[in-house]
């Protein structure tokens, strides 16, 4: 059988049968894979620990008809060993992993791998909240998507802002004249924190109002959950 070699981010494991797993990675340049890792479940398994989710790993891969197979992995980043430490870590980068898995397999891209590995990293060494972490992805991979939230324009008729109303359904920021009615306002605070969650301005996040990171998180799970077409189950246990 064919072989390759990638580095790739663990995403999620199932058991299957008695002594194996089934591994979905997103690689950085095979996009997002599912093999078999053969006997990672026995104590005397050799890598079995190294396909945690949240670790980054450089793996060599048997290409399969429907699964690929594990042969070799070798650890490029512990990251989980630090995340799992930490209940609001631990849920952020489930949510993280959860969202990289639901973008599809036509969005993952070598800079989703490097976003995702960023975000891991950041969540591991503690850099910023975990939540903040989270929020600042999320916008970013669905930027890279083509999903890119409207903020600074009407997001359905293009007027020039600012704008005071949030549709997710419409794509981000829209004017009075789009807004359906019984749109709840949003504080232009919240909009900056929008802003500087997709620019990664960490200085603008960390002095924003409580209020206004809050709602910029409520803003983001609905807009990220109504393009993704589907929930991430994850969400409702990160913390606010």
């Amino acid at each position: 059988m064919p072989t390759y070699r990638d580095e790739a981010v663990v995403l999620r494991t199932h058991k299957l049968g008695e002594a194996d797993r089934i591994v979905t990675l997103l690689s950085r340049r095979h996009g997002k894979i599912r093999a078999v890792a053969k006997g990672v479940r026995r104590t005397s398994s050799k890598f079995g620990s190294r396909l945690e989710p949240f670790m980054v790993v450089d793996a060599q891969l048997y290409e399969g008809r429907s699964l690929d197979i594990v042969n070799q992995a070798e650890s490029l980043a512990t990251y989980g060993a630090d995340i799992v430490l930490h209940y609001d870590r631990f849920t952020a980068a489930n949510a993280m992993v959860e969202a990289a898995d639901r973008l599809g397999d036509s969005e993952a891209t070598a800079q989703q791998y490097l976003l995702l590995v960023g975000g891991l990293r950041a969540l591991a060494r503690g850099e910023h909240g975990s939540r903040a972490i989270l929020d600042s992805y999320l916008l970013r991979a669905m930027s890279l998507s083509g999903w890119a939230p409207g903020l600074e324009h009407c997001a359905r008729c293009a007027q020039e802002g600012p704008h005071q109303t949030f549709v997710a359904q419409l794509g981000g920021m829209v004017c009075d004249n789009c807004a359906p009615v019984g749109s709840a306002r949003v504080p232009a605070g919240t909009t900056s924190m929008l802003e500087a969650l997709i620019r990664g301005d960490w200085t603008a996040i960390e002095s924003a109002a409580p209020n206004d990171q809050t709602r910029a998180s409520g803003l983001i799970a609905a807009y990220t959950q109504w393009h993704l077409e589907r929930s991430i189950r994850s969400l409702a246990h990160v913390e606010a």
